[in-house]
């Protein structure tokens, strides 16, 4: 197989990952088929199913892409609860990025087998960053704590739009939920 060949095949590879995530960030697991999604990377869906299975194996390997991003949590533990609090106001600001992970979880957690992907790939990914961070979570309910309260204020600021959230000053809510992760990641 010549290195031409095999530069297209991850090209296309790439291309239908691509397509992927964002289909699946927009619409969710259950609201997009493979056929779109091929058609969104210039493929055949005989192409998505050669390089990943199934729709299920795609979704799998959008979830490990997605959790693996560093979105919100960062690396410093002397730091951890006032940068966890810029970047998930900065994430939730109405100008940001639509394409997130939590718009995945959201749009896909209804079917249980893409929430069981999403699951795992928490665990792996999200939580045992954490753990590595905040040492002092693991094998505590804190770590679980502190992603519901990113979630819900995602949920409750970029998607529902709480009037509260965002029409109260950033610096404000940056505060607010600095000490908020204060108390859980001590």
């Amino acid at each position: 197989m010549s290195s031409a060949h095999r530069r297209d095949a991850a090209a296309t590879r790439a291309a239908i990952l691509r397509a992927g995530v964002e289909a699946f960030t927009r619409h969710g697991f259950d609201g997009v088929g493979v056929r779109e999604i091929a058609q969104a990377a210039g493929v055949s869906a005989m192409l998505v199913n050669r390089y990943f299975g199934s729709k299920e194996g795609l979704f799998a390997e959008v979830a490990e892409v997605s959790m693996t991003d560093r979105t919100v949590l960062g690396g410093d533990p002397a730091t951890l609860a006032r940068d966890i609090a810029a970047a998930l106001v900065r994430r939730t600001s109405p100008a940001a990025d639509e394409l997130s992970p939590f718009l995945l979880m959201l749009r896909s957690a209804a079917n249980p087998r893409a929430a069981e992907i999403l699951r795992d790939n928490i665990e792996r990914h999200v939580e045992a960053h954490l753990h590595e961070v905040a040492p002092d979570t693991r094998g505590t309910d804190r770590a679980a704590v502190v992603l519901s309260v990113i979630a819900g204020f995602w949920l409750l600021r970029k998607v529902i739009g709480s009037s509260a959230l965002t029409g109260t000053d950033e610096e404000a809510l940056e505060t607010t939920l600095r000490q908020v992760f204060e108390v859980l990641l001590p």
